[in-house]
């Protein structure tokens, strides 16, 4: 089965709350690999790669996100898969 990326821009209260350790474990739950850092500018961004399927529940996820987080958008991207092994979080952008 192919492989899907989806580059992601969460944004609303999601700096401080758990967000990104929130996402890593979420995504390797789903088999997923990638990547998810924090933005200067408050927001989160993400790129997930996998099956269409797990993509997609990822994607759902990330509208709620963790309890302390108050997510107001999604931004969903077709991206490509840039090799990047497992998932892991990156340093602020």
């Amino acid at each position: 089965m192919a492989a899907v990326a989806a580059h992601l821009v969460i944004t609303g209260r999601v700096q401080g709350v758990g967000y990104r350790l929130w996402a890593k474990r979420e995504a390797r739950r789903l088999g997923l690999r990638g990547w998810v850092r924090n933005l200067s500018n408050g927001d989160v961004e993400a790129l997930a790669i996998g099956a269409a399927a797990q993509v997609d529940a990822f994607v759902q996820a990330c509208h709620t996100g963790p309890g302390m987080a108050r997510v107001t958008g999604v931004r969903r991207e077709p991206a490509s898969d840039d090799g990047t092994p497992g998932f892991e979080e990156r340093a602020t952008l």
